[in-house]
Order: structure tokens, then C-alpha cells, then sequence
């Protein structure tokens, strides 16, 4: 066997070839290189054609074998909708005036107590009395002594009259007259000096009793008959002015920035159904450097279901937001962040970084991160990693917007 220019010829020996030739008459020529390279190149054609052919037979199949190895994964498209910015906080209920009322005078021993936790009361009302036998004693003493004040009063000027009349006749001097004017003068001084020690001594039995100092309800009464009182003794009695009562809502930072006055809120007391509407009337000046949280008060008008101490939560809603919304179960978070699944062109999922906000009925608002036209993996994002090829199926009940647009 001999192998040239690419062809393969099969011979015995070189003698019986050319023997051969010779007797059959045919003329001994050699192969141009021309006729050589077209063989060649009729050769490569068929084999060019032959793994075309192959590559279109075998090629879609491979690729179905791919796709069908792909996880069906459920996508929403969440869009952009309107809502109402809403966040829950929670707090105590209180007085939105608490007004502590205590013992203005010098105390004594609580003859009677007239109100009881509860009771509304107008303002100068008298709420317990305490005993005042002693300074009604003195009062009468210094009435006493303001008569008699008077009297001297009027004896000082009646000798001024008389004398006044015999200076004409020379029996009483200009001096005398003086000296009688001086002592009239004083005793009329002493006159008023009587009088306002009586009216003070009237102004210090009266501040004995308690005295509502404006109209509202009994929060709390910490007296009883026979106890002795004074200025030391506290806080007796504490009143809600008008019965007013408030939320005290305690807020972040950022949620209490948020907030303005007159924004309306949702409080539901702890332990009932019933819910109240209330209005935020007061936002914290400061904010507390350990919890970093600052207080929103929120007006209530008073029922009895509201009781001042007790816990409560509540509902605050803020202007409004356009953003996308997504469901709970396609957010996720790590220490990165919150994050979720966008599908690409190529059905290749990606990490897409997002900031939420507040939570609504609808689900979550998505303040940065993502336009609401693109295909969010709906749930088992937990499950895939940035690159993996999927089957995305639209969910078109969670989706909103133009779902067209992001087929």
C-alpha cells in the first residue's frame, strides 16, 4: 500500500503494474496536483455537510433537554399604585391635661371628701375640706379687733371735730391740732391694717379646702377623711381637663419626621374591639438618645373604654405614596438588606438591592429599587441564585400594571 497526495493506491509491485498497463494498451500518465485538490475538496464538502446536517438534528434537542432541566418559578409584575401612608405604633392612653391638685394651705386634718375617682367636676369646685376650727377662731378674733380699730377711729376724729372748733378762741394752739391729726391718721391706718389681717386670715381657711382648679373628670383620689394634709402631702387628687385624653405613640426617628400635626390615626386599646379616631395633635421636640424614638400625641375624645395608663395600639396614616407593591413572600433580606429576584430577558434571575416602606394592605411599598415594570420572583426566591435560568409564569391575580408590557 502506498499513501500520496491524500489518495490511497493499492498495488502488488511496481513490475506487475506496468506490465499490466502495457498489455491492455493504456497510456501511463501522473496525476496533476490540479485533479488532486479538487478530490480533496469534494471530500471536505461532504463532510461539512454532513455535520451541518447533524448539528440541525441534534442541536434543538439539546436545547429542549436545557430548558425542561429549568425551574417553573411563579413572577409577578407589581407596577405602581397609589396608597395611603400608613404605619403602626404603640403606646400608653393618658391625660392629654393631667392636672395634679394638692393642699394650697398650710394644712390640717381632712374633715370630708366629697368626690371620688370618676366624677366630673366644674372648675372651683371644692373637693375635700379639711378641718379649720382653729383658723375660724382667729378669724373671729381679728373681727373683734377690727371693731375695736374702728372705734378708736371714730374717737380720734371726734376729738379732732371738737378741737377744731375751740382753735378759733384761742384755747387750743395750731400744735395740738397737728398732734390731734396725726393720732386720727393712725388710727385710721390701723383700721385698714385690722382689715387686711382679717381678710387674710379668711384667704388662708379658705385655701384649706381643694379646690378644682378647672372642669374635668376624677382620674385618681389619693385622700381620705381623717388623714392630715399639708404641703409636703402630694399630689390628692390628679384631673383630666375636660376628660381629654391622648396616645402617647412612640415613633422612630424616621417614621416621626414623616408625620405632621392633624394627621389622623387609628387606636385600638389593648383588651377590646373597638377602635377610635384620633388626630395627631402634638410631635416630641426630642427624641430619646437610648431608644432613639420620639413621641406622637394623638387626641381622643373620652369614653369610658379609654382609660388613662392602659396600653394601646395605633394606626397613623401620612399623605400618600406611589411606589411598587410587592407581596410579603418576594422580599427577602440578609445582612446586605432587603433584596428580591428580577427575571431577566434571558429568563436568568438577578439580586436586585430594594428599600421597602410602609407595609398596606396591598403588601409592601418599594420606595427605591425597583420601576414596577419588571418580572419579581413571587415566592421560593430562597431557593435560586443570581444567574440560574428559570421558566417564569406570570401570576396575574398579584400582578398589576401591564402585564403585556412584560411578557
Amino acid at each position: 500500500m502506498r499513501i500520496g497526495n491524500g489518495c490511497v493506491d493499492t498495488v502488488t509491485s511496481k513490475s506487475d503494474m506496468t506490465g499490466k498497463l502495457d498489455r491492455l494498451g493504456v497510456q501511463r500518465t501522473r496525476p496533476s496536483s490540479g485533479m488532486v485538490l479538487a478530490g480533496c475538496g469534494a471530500l471536505g464538502l461532504l463532510l461539512l455537510g454532513g455535520w451541518y446536517g447533524a448539528n440541525k438534528v441534534f442541536a434543538p434537542a439539546a436545547a429542549a433537554q436545557a430548558d425542561g432541566n429549568a425551574q417553573t418559578v411563579t413572577v409577578v409584575v407589581p407596577g405602581r399604585i397609589t396608597v395611603q401612608g400608613a404605619m403602626t405604633a404603640s403606646g400608653v392612653l393618658a391625660a392629654r391635661r393631667d392636672l395634679p391638685v394638692g393642699i394650697a394651705g398650710e394644712g390640717g386634718k381632712v374633715v370630708q371628701v366629697l368626690v371620688d375617682a370618676g366624677s366630673w367636676v366644674r372648675k372651683g369646685q371644692v373637693l375635700a375640706v379639711v378641718d379649720r376650727s382653729v383658723q375660724t377662731e382667729e378669724i373671729a378674733s381679728q373681727s373683734a379687733n377690727v371693731e375695736v380699730q374702728q372705734a378708736n377711729a371714730r374717737l380720734a376724729q371726734n376729738k379732732l371735730d371738737r378741737s377744731l372748733k375751740l382753735v378759733a378762741n384761742g384755747f387750743i394752739s395750731n400744735a395740738d391740732i397737728e398732734q390731734l391729726t396725726a393720732t386720727r391718721d393712725a388710727a385710721v391706718a390701723q383700721v385698714r391694717v385690722a382689715r387686711a389681717t382679717l381678710g387674710q386670715l379668711r384667704a388662708s381657711a379658705a385655701r384649706l379646702n381643694v379646690i378644682a382648679p378647672e372642669a374635668g373628670m376624677v382620674l385618681t383620689r389619693q385622700v381620705e377623711p381623717g388623714q392630715i394634709v399639708g404641703g409636703a402631702s402630694g399630689t390628692l387628687f390628679r384631673i383630666a381637663r375636660d376628660g381629654e385624653l391622648e396616645m402617647q405613640a412612640r415613633l422612630s426617628e424616621s417614621n416621626l419626621a414623616r408625620m405632621a400635626l392633624g394627621d389622623p390615626a387609628d387606636v385600638n386599646p389593648v383588651g377590646t374591639t373597638q377602635h377610635f379616631t384620633g388626630h395627631v395633635w402634638q410631635l416630641a421636640p426630642v427624641i430619646d438618645p437610648t431608644s432613639r424614638q420620639g413621641v406622637a400625641r394623638i387626641a381622643l375624645p373620652y369614653d369610658k373604654a379609654l382609660r388613662p395608663g392602659g396600653f394601646a395600639t395605633a394606626t397613623l396614616r401620612s399623605g400618600t405614596t406611589t411606589a411598587p407593591i410587592l407581596p410579603e413572600s418576594a422580599i427577602l433580606s440578609d445582612a446586605s438588606g432587603a433584596y428580591v429576584y428580577v427575571v431577566g430577558t434571558d429568563n436568568k434571575v438577578a439580586r436586585r438591592a430594594i428599600v421597602i416602606g410602609d407595609v398596606t394592605p396591598q403588601g409592601i411599598a418599594v420606595l427605591k429599587g425597583l420601576s414596577g415594570d419588571e418580572k419579581v420572583v413571587l415566592r421560593a426566591g430562597g431557593f435560586l441564585n443570581p444567574g440560574d435560568t428559570i421558566k417564569p409564569v406570570i401570576d396575574r391575580s398579584k400582578s398589576a400594571g401591564t402585564v403585556a408590557a412584560a411578557k
